[in-house]
């Protein structure tokens, strides 16, 4: 545990953190919100076609509770942590380390530069970066100054990637460190700047070392966070923009909080072009606790850690026997194996949760315990909810299978520069109304009758891979653009990675592995590709998937013998 000091006397605070303080405490304790309703109220006219019974259940199964949100941003939430303990260590990685004042100071000051270089409120900062403090410290200037961060790895994602960011997004500042400044592609009227060299500059006066930083126009719940990139159905990415009140709904409240505060440790090892980093990074600082980064040596960090969260495919290759000082697991990004989930559970707090990019992280929960009966993905988190519905959007009755449609405050505001795809994917909710929106995710699920979710698998060809989602259909347009390919598909092999074939036997499968390298991030590459003269079809004339599945199996266990 950290040894916190203790707080100052707020007479000794600077009159803007005192200020702060006294506000964030009006909030939480005074808020309104908690003498409202702790229930949604769906229009019954959109259940008519469920029996009395089941419209209670759907309705009673398909909401979480109303809880208050303390803070409309997540950067207020930090500030609040910075003002109350600025001596905590907020960032571990390394051997070095940053507390929340410094933090906080380092953030203001890269906020204001920001604002100099033209950064106003709605825009859109790239940080092509990878793990480090000044990740952190990009992150939280980026919110401070108004603007949505845009993250993506450097060294996984190829430079074509990130100029196509870059373009939709409408990305003017680009934020990185001196060491990967290189590999970031800067294009005219672009303007990149090294982290860690703005850092090192001396403060200008004592006035810069402790004043905060305030936009010139306020940032609002509406506003953009952060945008995630992720694959398309055309084979092209597609940029989620998830606003501060989607992020603060999940991360500020229980469960996704999942118990953080001042003394705690949270594991940081995660790529932060995935959305479950924000899950880390944010849900630590944003609750008072200590974000540890993580090297190369995973196990090194989570010795360390109160709190970790992870895909399956992650924890699975972790000791969970040397890591009992862990007190809280979450797990998200693709089906978790019921062995895991006791094992874990059975020593720490387990949530097993799910939700696609669109509906923030995750936007249903469960507290795994061993002696359960099954393995759920839960219910609604707070202020969220779960349609389970046929093809033509009618609720179903409780126990049939059906899919699961997202509504309430965890739905995002679209993807940008993509008006089509989200008029298709995000549609009026007609349970709330009110001009709120529900989100499709694709994915099939039941409710049990205790009133939790049980997932069946997606509707289409979108998979998870590493915990990593990905479209197959990008996959098989860059095994095409290898030369002399006619035709290609990608299918999932295992949790962990793709197969490949092409058409005909004249394509060199290295170069179409290579292509695929070149356009996509690194787990998108198949395993092998395998060169046919044509691909097999069904009776109706469609590629037979099935078939390739087995051929493609097949010669993995062929692989394995030899090895």
């Amino acid at each position: 545990m950290l040894n916190i000091p203790n707080y100052p006397p707020p007479r000794l605070l600077p009159p803007h953190l005192k200020t702060r303080i006294q506000s964030d405490e009006q909030r939480i304790f005074k808020a309104p919100g908690y003498t409202r309703q702790d229930r949604f109220v769906f229009d019954k006219r959109a259940l008519s076609n469920l029996s009395l019974l089941d419209q209670v259940l759907f309705e009673q199964f398909g909401q979480g509770p109303l809880v208050d949100v303390p803070y409309a941003t997540m950067h207020q939430a930090f500030e609040h942590f910075a003002a109350i303990q600025p001596g905590a260590i907020a960032v571990q990685h390394l051997g070095d380390s940053i507390t929340y004042g410094e933090l906080d100071r380092q953030a203001n000051r890269l906020a204001a530069h920001l604002a100099e270089l033209g950064v106003q409120t709605g825009d859109h900062v790239a940080l092509f970066l990878q793990r480090s403090i000044p990740m952190i410290v990009g992150i939280l200037a980026t919110l401070k100054a108004g603007a949505a961060y845009v993250p993506q790895h450097v060294g996984v994602a190829p430079p074509a990637h990130l100029a196509y960011v870059l373009d939709v997004a409408n990305i003017d500042v680009i934020l990185t460190i001196s060491r990967l400044a290189d590999e970031v592609p800067v294009p005219d009227g672009r303007i990149l700047l090294n982290i860690d060299e703005f850092m090192q500059e001396p403060f200008a006066d004592e006035t810069e070392f402790v004043e905060a930083f305030v936009p010139e126009t306020a940032v609002s719940p509406d506003n953009t966070c952060f945008i995630i990139f992720t694959s398309g159905t055309t084979g092209t990415p597609n940029g989620v923009q998830v606003r501060h009140g989607n992020v603060g709904n999940i991360l500020l409240t229980a469960p996704g909080n999942l118990g953080i505060q001042p003394g705690m440790k949270v594991g940081q090892i995660l790529s932060i072009a995935f959305d479950m980093a924000a899950w880390e990074i944010l849900g630590c600082l944003s609750n008072g606790g200590t974000l540890v980064i993580r090297g190369k040596d995973f196990m090194e960090v989570l010795r360390q850690v109160d709190v970790v969260i992870s895909t399956p495919s992650i924890l699975a290759s972790f000791d969970a026997d040397q890591l009992h000082n862990v007190k809280a697991v979450a797990v998200a990004g693709e089906p978790c194996p019921r062995p895991l989930a006791d094992k874990w559970s059975s020593f720490c707090t387990f949530y097993n949760s799910c939700g696609p990019t669109e509906v923030t992280i995750v936007n249903t929960a469960e507290q795994h315990l061993p002696w359960k009966v099954g393995l759920t993905i839960g219910k609604p988190t707070p202020n969220n909810t779960v349609y389970v519905l046929d093809e033509d959007l009618r609720p179903l009755p409780i126990g049939e299978i059906g899919e699961m449609w997202a509504g309430g405050d965890c739905v995002s505001k679209g993807y940008i520069g993509n008006e089509e795809l989200t008029s298709e994917r995000y549609r009026p909710d007609p349970f709330l109304g009110g001009g709120r929106m529900m989100f499709r995710t694709r994915d099939l699920g039941k409710w049990t009758q205790e009133g939790e979710l049980e997932h069946y698998g997606r509707t289409d060809d979108q998979v998870k891979i590493r915990g990593f989602r990905v479209e197959l259909d990008s996959v098989s347009a860059a095994l095409e653009s290898a030369p002399n390919c006619v035709r290609a598909v990608a299918l999932k092999l295992d949790s962990r990675d793709l197969v490949g074939f092409v058409s005909p036997r004249t394509v060199d499968v290295d170069a179409a592995k290579k292509a695929v390298a070149d356009q996509l991030p690194y787990y998108c590459t198949p395993k092998f590709v395998i060169d046919l003269e044509e691909l097999p079809k069904t009776p109706r004339g469609k590629i037979d998937k099935r078939l390739l599945l087995e051929m493609a199996k097949a010669h993995d266990a062929a692989l394995l013998a030899t090895a």
